[in-house]
């Protein structure tokens, strides 16, 4: 195995008591490491191809756009993840970082493309994703701003709100709405149908099974809305299955908008915590340590990539990216840390993308198929961020941050008309309530803390 200055510098955790196979820098046989990419495949797929479905849907784009969007999510994800493993100067953590699609900015981007479409979904990501950078660079000093509490609170709303997509997706979708179709026997039917099977396949003694079970909760409620004749097939036929998907920068053009921006720009703020928690996870599991400066280089590339790979995205119509969590697992599972796995992911993330048929299909899916899966989905990221609450001293500052946050965060996304006679300006920036309930958090806590600091004195 061959080491570098950065790594002969700091102090490591001996491979053979992290029971890996394969290190970071280990170049695996093709068929190991072709192997050990497949089911890190089998973790991301879904994962990468559901947010744009959900969003479409939400926008009620046609079957070609939404076609589209999958692709590019693909390829996005496919490029953002090879820059991750690679390593270009700053850009890029070095290790076996999967990214993709990133569920956290589903809500904030719906809103801003009601506003303005795709124009202004893909200008104001790109506007946004320096936030990131910049954090990646300033970290240390940030961490008492962006506490983790305030991301605690900010996961959980980002999760709670995302759950009513999930429960409009389960009644057949905003299509349904307006055919009068919604909340039918039908729809319900067969969105508890991909509910139970992923609960049952992830409860599965069998790992692969475990690890599909998303996938296979998807085939089967597939194959049910199919015999269920819930499969407009004819959407297709008008729709070219052998020409390539050729990425086109700026195909959908953009527009900026201060409060699409602001909003998007807070969830960057969370998800450089999170990619900064799924570095830390994944250096860890790899035998490296999580300490020192060497440590602080692979964070701070990989955050510095995050931000990167979501500016590039929205020049390729794709959303903002994230560092997958889940793919930490699948390297303790198989053992394989080696970054040149990467590179086999990442090829077949370009693949798929480039070929329209990949997008075609999934987007012929039934919202009702795709609800029943990203409920529960939707739910994890609402548990991940009670979890993080949870594992915080819940004092009486904690308590009264919480209060604030939690109140004028979940009362916005469920009363939206309070900001009904406020200026458009206004509106546009508090109308999310992940955005106001995120500013509550970070302001409050900043607020109250200095304040009982000064009762202290």
């Amino acid at each position: 195995m061959k080491f570098n200055e950065q790594e002969l510098d700091e102090t490591i955790q001996p491979i053979k008591q992290t029971d890996l196979i394969y290190g970071i820098e280990d170049r695996p046989p093709f068929k190991d490491a072709l192997f050990a990419a497949v089911q890190h495949l089998l973790a991301i797929f879904v994962a990468i191809i559901t947010p744009p479905l959900i969003i479409a849907s939400a926008l009620k784009l046609d079957l070609e756009t939404t076609g589209f969007l999958v692709s590019m999510a693909l390829f996005a994800s496919g490029i953002s993840t090879f820059i991750q493993c690679r390593r270009f100067g700053p850009i890029g953590a070095g290790l076996l970082c999967i990214q993709g699609t990133s569920f956290s900015f589903i809500g904030p981007i719906i809103t801003a493309g009601l506003m303005g479409g795709l124009p202004l979904i893909f200008g104001s990501c790109m506007a946004a994703a320096p936030v990131e950078m910049i954090i990646s660079r300033t970290f240390k000093y940030m961490r008492n701003i962006i506490t983790p509490l305030v991301s605690g609170i900010v996961v959980l709303l980002i999760g709670l709100s995302l759950i009513k997509v999930g429960i409009v997706s389960c009644g057949g979708g905003y299509g349904a709405m307006d055919d009068g179709t919604f909340g039918s026997i039908k729809h319900i039917g067969v969105a508890a149908a991909v509910l139970l099977s992923v609960l049952f396949f992830n409860r599965c003694k069998n790992k692969y099974l475990r690890m599909s079970s998303i996938v296979l909760g998807l085939c089967v409620g597939y194959a049910l809305s199919f015999a269920l004749g819930m499969v407009d097939m004819s959407a297709a036929s008008s729709q070219s299955f052998t020409n390539l998907n050729i990425p086109v920068p700026f195909k959908f053009g953009v527009e900026f908008h201060a409060s699409s921006i602001i909003a998007i720009g807070l969830v960057y703020l969370i998800t450089a915590i999170e990619a900064t928690g799924d570095v830390t996870a994944n250096s860890l599991i790899s035998g490296k340590s999580i300490e020192g400066d060497g440590y602080l280089k692979r964070v701070s590339g990989g955050v510095m990539a995050d931000g990167f790979n979501s500016l590039l995205a929205g020049i390729f119509n794709s959303f903002p990216n994230s560092i997958f969590a889940q793919n930490n697992g699948i390297i303790q599972l198989t053992g394989v840390a080696s970054r040149y796995v990467g590179y086999y992911i990442a090829a077949m993330l370009v693949l798929l993308g480039l070929f329209p048929v990949v997008g075609i299909v999934f987007s012929l899916m039934p919202d009702a198929v795709l609800g029943g899966a990203t409920l529960l989905m939707f739910g994890t990221v609402a548990a991940a961020g009670i979890r993080i609450i949870a594992a915080q001293e819940i004092n009486r500052k904690a308590t009264l941050v919480l209060a604030v946050s939690l109140s004028l965060g979940l009362g916005v996304e469920l009363m939206p008309d309070i900001l009904k006679a406020a200026p458009d300006a206004i509106k546009g920036i508090f109308a999310s309530g992940i955005t106001t309930g995120g500013l509550a958090a970070i302001l409050s806590n900043m607020l109250i803390r200095v304040k009982d600091d000064k009762v202290e004195e």
